[in-house]
């Protein structure tokens, strides 16, 4: 079992950064795949970056990519998502999921265990 909360969201002016993190519980975080997704209002929860459980490989959906960093420190069972350059478009609830797996997970539906949110709301 898997609890993660997540942290860093506000207000920022279009242009700007915010860094968001996402804290596990549980000693086996190291063995879970992590992943940023974001929903819109009036939206579908969609794919923002993922990373492995080791944090050697990372994957950006194309409208972040060169904007946003996902990293991760598995001695603080911390998972990280550095978001530069911010957009209007960016305004969202952001998430962060966590399921046991070696590769990259892309995928919504298969992640196992979620937070509940964080706000993000990009002023232009």
């Amino acid at each position: 079992q898997v609890q993660l909360v997540e942290s860093g969201g506000g207000l920022v002016q279009a242009g700007g950064s915010l860094r968001l993190s996402c804290g596990a519980s549980g000693r086996t975080f190291s063995t879970y795949a992590s992943g940023w997704f974001r929903q819109a209002p009036g939206k579908e929860r969609e794919f923002v970056a993922a990373i492995t459980r080791g944090g050697l490989s990372t994957a950006y959906a194309d409208s972040v990519k060169g904007r946003f960093t996902i990293s991760r420190d598995n001695a603080k069972n911390t998972v990280y998502l550095q978001m530069n350059n911010l957009k209007a478009e960016d305004t969202a609830v952001y998430f962060c999921g966590a399921k046991n797996a070696y590769g990259l997970v892309k995928v919504r539906s298969a992640y196992d265990y979620w937070g509940q949110g964080t706000q993000v709301t990009v002023s232009s």
